[in-house]
């Protein structure tokens, strides 16, 4: 029990990542304000989960939505202990063949959606003087990736703003750390055609993808207090694929 008695709000939460983190969270005894802009995914998730998978619709890339429903979750849950900025989307191309609407939509999702959370969001936890913020990064926003310029730039982006806050907080006594993952089971990986998933085992020392549990526990831990003296780290989950 973790996280017994604390408040998480997961983005993303409906499905992949986002929807093993909460399920973690609410087995260390959190309850999750599960955020997601697919409405009848969460539905379908509540059933699974339970009633400490609390819903709401929200699109991350809009400001003024992601206010009233951040507001209404501190109304209904009185607090945020935890915020994990979860949700993405990709949309890759080479640069060349890359259309300005598909580079916007995922800056707009994936960078911003994390600056429209966490700017609402971090106001509670500084009033309370106390917080953690878990966002998700990439192993390729570290070291790039062919044919994915605008993920690439949002997940750089969120390394930069992680270091960022993680100085900008600390004063409020809250840690903020990123999450890069390698290549994991999910959703969005699904798509992926098999000989781009063998090539990336391939390259991968453990020789496979990851599990969506193996990053929410890694969520886990970063969210507890056995984490209490980290901040301002990017820790890379991906089975040694940068080594």
């Amino acid at each position: 029990m973790r996280l017994k008695d604390k408040i998480a709000l997961i983005t993303g939460a409906a499905s992949g990542i986002g929807l093993a983190t909460a399920k973690r969270f609410v087995e260390e005894g959190a309850i999750v304000a599960a955020c997601d802009y697919n409405e009848e995914a969460l539905k379908v998730a509540k059933k699974e989960v339970g009633d400490s998978y609390r819903i709401y619709k929200m699109d991350v890339s809009k400001h003024d939505e992601v206010k009233e429903i951040v507001n209404k979750i501190v109304d209904d849950l009185k607090k945020i202990d935890i915020l994990v900025n979860n949700a993405g989307i990709t949309k890759d191309n080479f640069l060349v063949k890359m259309p300005e609407n598909d580079f916007d939509a995922v800056i707009s999702v994936n960078l911003k959606g994390v600056y429209n959370v966490t700017q609402v969001v971090v106001e509670n936890m500084m009033e309370r003087k106390r917080g953690v913020i878990l966002n998700a990064s990439s192993v390729v926003g570290v070291y790039g990736n062919i044919g994915q310029t605008n993920y690439v730039a949002s997940k750089a982006g969120v390394i930069g703003m992680t270091k960022t806050w993680a100085k900008e907080f600390a004063r409020y006594g809250i840690r903020v750390n990123a999450v890069a993952p390698g290549f994991v089971k999910t959703p969005m990986t699904a798509k992926v055609p098999q000989k781009v998933i063998d090539y990336m085992n391939s390259k991968t020392p453990l020789g496979r993808m990851g599990e969506a549990v193996e990053i929410a526990n890694t969520y886990l831990f970063l969210a507890s207090d056995e984490a209490s003296f980290i901040t301002g780290q990017v820790l890379g989950v991906d089975g040694g694929l940068v080594i």
